[in-house]
C-alpha cells in the first residue's frame, strides 16, 4: 500500500491507524501463529514510521499502539503466567551513528563518566523464555508473551536437555528468574526438516520458527523429539542471593551454577569497542552454529544500569545492534538456469533489485526443478528472498495474496544453454546435469577452476571469479595446472589488471604450492568429496598415491565415506585425464607433507586447541589445518579440557576465560614452534 499524504491532521491520524492495524496483524502472525507474513525488515520499516509519526505528533499515540507494548499476546491453549518483573524488549540500532548516539546517551545519563564498560553479547534468533527456580529447582517456564503475561510452557521446557532441572550449587537462591533464549542450531534444523520431508509434513521456514513451533506443542512428547538449545543472558526476580556487580559477572555465575551461557561475549570500552565487536561478530556470523540477527550492548556495571533505568518499553542501559535485514520482498522477473562446476543445472530467479543483508540482490537460487514445483514459484510472483552471511541468496516462498493473474510457470530446458549438450537427470538425484563435461562446457570449466583457487581449497588470493572468466574466455587456461604456467605479461595485459596486480597473483600462486594433503584433495573437486571427507581421506591414507590407488572396498573403510562417495572417488581416479592433471600439478611444484597415516602416532593427538582473534600471517583455516594434520583437535569454545589457546589480535572472551583457567596461551610464532618441535 502506498503511503497517503499526511500533511493534514486527519491524514496523519488515518496513516497512524493504518500502521497500527497492519503492525498488529503482522505481529500476531509472527509471535502467536509462528508464521510470519512479511520479512522482519519490512516490519521494522513500518514500526519505525509509526514511531516517528508518534514522536512528531504525540496526540496520535494510543493505548494499543504497537510502540507501547512488547511482543504478542499469549496463545490461548496455554495457561497464562504473569511475570514478576516485566520482560522488556530492547531498542534497536541499525547504523554506526545509532551506536555512537546510544553511548552518548549513556554517558550523559551517568554524568561524569568519560568512557563506559559494556558487556557485549550475541542477539539470538530464537524465543525469549523466563525460567523460575525456587530453592534451586526449576518450577516454571514462561514465554515473553506481551512482556507482562506469557505462556506456561514448563512441561515442554523440561524436555530441553540444555536446561538444568536443578541448579548446581549447595546454596541456591530462594527465587531466581533466569531470562534467556530457546533456539535451534542450524544442523539440528536441517535434520528436523529432513524428517519432515520424509514424513510428508510441512517444513519449517527457519530455525527460529522451528524452535518456537517446537516449544509451543501441546504434547510435550513432540517437543522432546526436537533438538532445542538454550542460552541464558539476563535476570528477573532474585531473592536469597546477592546480585553480581556486573552483567559479565552474572553470566559467569550462571555458568558456575549449571546454566548454559554463550562463550562468544566480551567486555569492551566506549563506542569504538562496541563497533569493533560488531564488526568481528559480523565476520564470523555465517560460521556460527546458530542464527543471530545482531549483537546486544549492555552497560556492564549493575549499579550504573540501575542509575540509568528504563523508558516505557526498553532499558536505557542496553540496545540491540541489528545486522542488515537478511530477508526482503521483491518480484521475480524471470527464471533462468545456471550451470555449475559438476554440470548441475540450477534454476535461478532474476529479481527486481532489493537490499538483503546490506547487499543488493538481483539473483536468487531455486535449487532444482523439484524445489520450484514444491514452492510453486512462478515468473511474476512477489517473493521473500533470504540471504545469510556468504550463503547464496535463495527464494523462500511466494506471497499468495500478491500473485497476479499473469504469472507464468518455469519450464526446465532440455539442452545446456552454454554448450548445447543434453541435460540429463538420473533417477537417484533431484539435480539435472549438463552431459558435456568440463572439456566441452565452459561453465563447468570455470566452476572447477574457481573451486580450485577458493579460500578453503588452494587459497590463491587475488585470483577471483572475474579473472578466471577472462582467462577461460580467452582460452588461456583449461585446467588448474595451466594456472601455474601463467606469465607476468599474460596477466598484466588482462582487463582491470596492472603490473602490481599481476605480481600479486603470481606470488599467491607460488605461495599456494605449499599446502596440506586434505586441501589438495578437496581442491580437485571430486564429486561428493567436501572438506570433511577430504580430511578423513588424508588422515586414513596419509599419501595421495594411496588414495588414488585405493579400491572401493578400501575407501569404504574411511570414516565419512559411503558407497556413493567411494564410487565417485574411484571413478575420478580411473579417468586418465584426472590422473594426468594430478601429475601436472605435482610437476608445477605443489607439495605437502606425506607419511602420517591413521595408525601412526601423531604428536598433537589428544590435544585440544582453541583459536581466537586474528593471527598476523596464518588464516584461521590454515592454522586449523596444520593443527589437525599434527593430530590435534580444534574446538570452538574454551573449557577445562582445552590444551592450548592460540590468540591473535582482538582476542575476546575466549582469551579471558583461558587466563582464568590457567590454560597455556600461544601466539602464532608459539604455535608454529610447538608444531615444528613436535
Amino acid at each position: 500500500m502506498t503511503a497517503p499524504d499526511i500533511s493534514s491532521p486527519a491524514d496523519r491520524r488515518l496513516r497512524a491507524a493504518w500502521l497500527t492495524d497492519v503492525l498488529h496483524r503482522h505481529a500476531h502472525a509472527y509471535y502467536v501463529l509462528d508464521n510470519p507474513s512479511i520479512p522482519d525488515s519490512e516490519y521494522d520499516k513500518l514500526f519505525s514510521e509509526l514511531q516517528s509519526l508518534e514522536i512528531a505528533h504525540p496526540e496520535l499515540m494510543t493505548a494499543d499502539s504497537p510502540t507501547q507494548r512488547v511482543g504478542g499476546m499469549p496463545l490461548p491453549q496455554f495457561d497464562q503466567v504473569r511475570h514478576s518483573v516485566p520482560m522488556l524488549s530492547l531498542a534497536n540500532a541499525f547504523a554506526d551513528e545509532d551506536v555512537v548516539a546510544f553511548d552518548k546517551r549513556v554517558r550523559d545519563g551517568l554524568a561524569s563518566i568519560d568512557e563506559v564498560d559494556y558487556a557485549t553479547e550475541l542477539k539470538f534468533d530464537g524465543l525469549a523464555i523466563n525460567l523460575r527456580y525456587e530453592d534451586g529447582i526449576l518450577v516454571q517456564a514462561a514465554t515473553r508473551g506481551d512482556g507482562l503475561t506469557g505462556e506456561n510452557v514448563t512441561a515442554n521446557i523440561r524436555t530441553v536437555g540444555a536446561i538444568p532441572l536443578r541448579l548446581r550449587t549447595a546454596h541456591p537462591p530462594k527465587i531466581l528468574d533466569v531470562r534467556g533464549e530457546v533456539l535451534m542450531f542450524k544442523a539440528d534444523f536441517a535434520r528436523l526438516n529432513a524428517r519432515q520431508r520424509e514424513a510428508g509434513a510441512k517444513e519449517f521456514a527457519n530455525p527460529r520458527n522451528a524452535a518456537a513451533g517446537s516449544l509451543r506443542q501441546l504434547d510435550s512428547r513432540i517437543t522432546a523429539g526436537r533438538a532445542l538449545r538454550f542460552f541464558a543472558y539476563g535476570i528477573g526476580m532474585l531473592e536469597g542471593a546477592e546480585l553480581p556487580a556486573t552483567q559479565c559477572g552474572l553470566l559467569d555465575w550462571y555458568a558456575e551454577i549449571g546454566l548454559p551461557v554463550c562463550h562468544e561475549r566480551a567486555v569492551v570500552r566506549g563506542a569504538s569497542g562496541l563497533l569493533d565487536y560488531f564488526g568481528r561478530i559480523g565476520g564470523m556470523r555465517s560460521s556460527l552454529a546458530y542464527d543471530i540477527d545482531g549483537v546486544v550492548y549492555k552497560v556492564n556495571r549493575v549499579d550504573q544500569q540501575q542509575s540509568l533505568g528504563f523508558v516505557s518499553r526498553a532499558p536505557r542501559f542496553a540496545t540491540a545492534h541489528k545486522f542488515p535485514a537478511e530477508e526482503a520482498m521483491t518480484q521475480v522477473q524471470d527464471i533462468e538456469v545456471q550451470v555449475g562446476r559438476t554440470g548441475a543445472i540450477t534454476p535461478v530467479a532474476r529479481l527486481i533489485a532489493v537490499s538483503v543483508g546490506g547487499v543488493s540482490v538481483t539473483n536468487a537460487t531455486l535449487h532444482n526443478e523439484d524445489e520450484v514445483r514444491r514452492k510453486d514459484i512462478r515468473i511474476g510472483d512477489t517473493v521473500i528472498v533470504r540471504r545469510a552471511g556468504d550463503v547464496i541468496p535463495e527464494v523462500v516462498s511466494y506471497v499468495p495474496e500478491l500473485r497476479p493473474a499473469t504469472v507464468r510457470e518455469f519450464v526446465m530446458p532440455t539442452c545446456c544453454p552454454i554448450c548445447g549438450s543434453a541435460i540429463v537427470r538420473s533417477e537417484e538425484e533431484a539435480i539435472a546435469r549438463c552431459s558435456g563435461g568440463a572439456l566441452r562446457c565452459a561453465a563447468q570449466r570455470k566452476g572447477a577452476l574457481m573451486h580450485f583457487v577458493s579460500r578453503r581449497a588452494m587459497d590463491v588470493e587475488g585470483l577471483g571469479d572475474q579473472l578466471i572468466e577472462q582467462l577461460v574466455d580467452k582460452n588461456l587456461i583449461t585446467t588448474p595446472a595451466d594456472l601455474y604456467k601463467l606469465g607476468f605479461t599474460t596477466l598484466a595485459e588482462l582487463e582491470r589488471m596492472a603490473a602490481k596486480s599481476a605480481q600479486n597473483v603470481l606470488a599467491a600462486l607460488e605461495a599456494s604450492k605449499s599446502t596440506v594433503l586434505a586441501r589438495f584433495i578437496y581442491a580437485l573437486g571430486i564429486r561428493h568429496v567436501g572438506e570433511a571427507t577430504a580430511k578423513e581421506l588424508a588422515r586414513h591414507f596419509g599419501k595421495l598415491d594411496a588414495v588414488m590407488e585405493a579400491s572401493e572396498e578400501q575407501l569404504l573403510e574411511v570414516a565419512d565415506v559411503g558407497p556413493v562417495v567411494a564410487s565417485a572417488i574411484r571413478n575420478y581416479f580411473a579417468d586418465p585425464l584426472n590422473v594426468e592433471l594430478v601429475e601436472q600439478l605435482r610437476a608445477a611444484g605443489i607439495h605437502w607433507v606425506e607419511n602420517q597415516v591413521e595408525n601412526q602416532p601423531k604428536p598433537m593427538a589428544g590435544k585440544t586447541f582453541v583459536l581466537t582473534g586474528t593471527l598476523p600471517n596464518l588464516g584461521r583455516d590454515a592454522a586449523a589445518a596444520m593443527i589437525e594434520a599434527a593430530g590435534g583437535k580444534v574446538a570452538g569454545s574454551v573449557s577445562k579440557k582445552t590444551s592450548y589457546v592460540v590468540a591473535g589480535e582482538e582476542a575476546g572472551s575466549k582469551l579471558l576465560k583461558a587466563q582464568e583457567l590457567g590454560i597455556t596461551i600461544l601466539d602464532e610464532a608459539g604455535l608454529l614452534h610447538l608444531l615444528e618441535s613436535a
